[in-house]
């Protein structure tokens, strides 16, 4: 698995995609927190970091697919879907590689963002007047988004050849399974729409910001990562059927 995540990183790092995504989200996320006026964080008169964790799911919903497209459509179109396969490993590695290598990718966006927190945490006055708690939270909260989008993505890449249609499909699947429950919810009333809320991605994403990481969150996310794998699986599998 180590192999297929090294050189599928590697494949990354010598191509435009990693440094696009990278330079992609700090752009577009830098113009929510710090420039526009309505979301910038220096006219909020209070140190929060609040306009990144609302901003970066969305961000993450098309950057992610863009990511996971090529990791087996582009594999089934150049024939070499083939040759991977019958290699000494086993499917569940292949999709672990593949798998984590795209997580990498994208958690490796986030990393310049500890510079915002350390500029709000330096504005704030006194300065550290900043719920770090919550802060820590948050960028947990962004990690299991990014690792259900990434898992989303493998998956509408294992079911097509096509870069293009996985892309959709991902941006689709992610959408849904982020804001496509709490819309849902919004049509009913009462506890009917707790329930439905519960099962997108949303809820459990702004509870577990709020710092309190829960163990029901994390069997959530971590549920549903590994069907999403579990799926892939059975995909790459049907070639035997």
């Amino acid at each position: 698995m180590f192999a297929i995540l090294r050189k599928e990183f590697n494949a990354f790092l010598s191509s435009p995609v990693a440094y696009v995504v990278i330079g992609v989200f700090l752009v577009a996320t830098g113009l929510f927190v710090w420039v526009f006026p309505d979301s910038s964080v220096l006219n909020y008169g209070y140190a929060d970091l609040g306009t990144l964790f609302n901003t970066a799911p969305w961000i993450f919903l098309f950057l992610i697919p863009a990511i996971t497209m090529r990791t087996f459509a582009e594999e089934k179109k150049a024939g070499t879907i083939e040759l991977l396969l019958t290699r000494p490993l086993t499917d569940g590695q292949i999709i672990g590689g593949k798998y984590l290598a795209c997580l990498l990718l994208a958690l490796l966006a986030l990393i310049p963002t500890l510079l915002y927190y350390y500029s709000v945490y330096q504005l704030g006055n006194p300065v550290g007047n900043i719920d770090s708690a919550a802060t820590v939270g948050s960028y947990v909260g962004l990690v299991l988004l990014a690792a259900v989008f990434a898992a989303i993505g493998i998956f509408a890449s294992a079911i097509t050849r096509d870069q293009i249609i996985a892309f959709l499909v991902a941006v689709v699947g992610c959408f849904l399974v982020y804001s496509g429950f709490d819309s849902l919810a919004s049509v009913f009333e009462g506890g009917p729409a707790y329930y439905i809320s519960q099962l997108g991605i949303a809820a459990h994403y702004r509870d577990i910001s709020k710092g309190l990481i829960d163990s029901r969150d994390l069997t959530y996310f971590f549920s549903l990562i590994a069907g999403l794998l579990l799926a892939t699986r059975l995909v790459l599998q049907s070639r035997n059927w």
